[in-house]
């Protein structure tokens, strides 16, 4: 089982990129990776949707990997995130 690390505006994610292909690897890795950014906000879908005023059914969408976000977004959303999480310490 292979597993890939790397870190998004200081939040770390891990994936297991076992037998997928490279589309699969890109679905999985946004997905993983937008879902680690959720929880280390520490908010739930609703929360994070409403605080990022994404619409609830497309976050769910990103995180089931059923649709992929842009590069750009992810990196937006991380960074909005780790900001915040700066901020409150």
């Amino acid at each position: 089982m292979r597993t890939e690390k790397y870190n998004i505006e200081g939040i770390e994610v891990e994936i297991e990129i076992a037998g997928r292909s490279d589309e699969g690897i890109e679905r999985t890795r946004t997905a993983y990776a937008f879902k680690a950014i959720r929880e280390f906000s520490g908010m739930n879908r609703k929360q994070f949707s409403e605080w990022l005023e994404i619409p609830y059914r497309t976050m769910q969408e990103w995180e089931l990997g059923r649709r992929v976000m842009p590069e750009y977004v992810l990196k937006l959303i991380a960074y909005k995130v780790a900001n915040e999480k700066r901020r409150q310490c």
